[in-house]
């Protein structure tokens, strides 16, 4: 069974820095994506980095680079090293698991099956 477990959520102030880890287990698809995803309260949901089993990889272009996502196969782990957050950053995000990169949003993101999610909340 397919399960992911985010965690490392938190309230920062504008300028902090997070770092989330959603551990996967169960994967068996021949060829898959593994990314992040989030979702602020009354819009929708946005792509914030993917990577897929041929190495194809994307990060938003909107962040500016203040994001790192990067994966440890040898631990199941995905991570997402946010950097110079900002209060528009403020949202549930979500780790994700699918068959293949889904175009949207103006990238390759990943969507499918995702976790509970962790909350980040970034204010003064």
């Amino acid at each position: 069974e397919l399960q992911l477990v985010e965690s490392g959520g938190g309230s920062v102030q504008p300028g902090g820095s997070l770092r989330l880890s959603c551990q996967i287990s169960g994967l068996t698809y021949p060829q898959w994506c593994v990314g992040w995803f989030r979702q602020a309260p009354g819009k929708e949901r946005e792509g914030v980095a993917a990577v897929d089993s041929g190495d194809i990889r994307n990060t938003a272009a909107s962040l500016g680079g203040r994001f790192t996502m990067s994966l440890d196969k040898s631990k199941n782990t995905l991570y997402l090293q946010m950097n110079n957050l900002k209060p528009e950053d403020t949202a549930k995000y979500y780790c994700a698991v699918d068959r293949g990169l889904t175009y949207t949003g103006g990238g390759w993101f990943c969507f499918g099956t995702w976790g509970q999610g962790t909350q980040v909340t970034v204010s003064s």
